[in-house]
């Protein structure tokens, strides 16, 4: 593992450690929900309707820790926080192991 490899790691699990301030961070700021991550209902509820693409596809995945979450809405904030750190070492794991077996791939190509 070269240099950049140890920082960039170093960089992703610290995003990690820190990624419980997103449980906190929107209440404090009165934001709601994190953009992006509504529910059909939610999509609902602020335009009137469910895209029909959205209804169909929209089971097809199934997040690991669904809402970043092993317990329930009303777990203390501990198992949220871990819950947290849980989800980001997991995408950490699977993304980097993507890219380490995508270019395994590339360099034997290329040789």
């Amino acid at each position: 593992m070269n240099s950049f490899q140890k920082k960039l790691l170093i960089g992703l699990v610290v995003m990690a450690v820190v990624s419980p301030i997103g449980i906190k961070l929107p209440e404090l700021m009165k934001a709601g929900e994190a953009w992006g991550e509504w529910s059909k209902d939610k999509i609902k509820e602020m335009i009137g309707y469910v895209p029909a693409g959205m209804e169909k596809d929209s089971e097809i995945w199934k997040a690991p820790i669904p809402d970043y979450n092993l317990g329930d809405e009303k777990s203390t904030f501990m198992v949220q926080a871990l819950s947290y750190m849980l989800s980001g070492a997991i995408g950490i794991i699977v993304c980097g192991g993507l890219l380490y077996l995508l270019s395994r791939l590339l360099v034997k190509k290329n040789e």
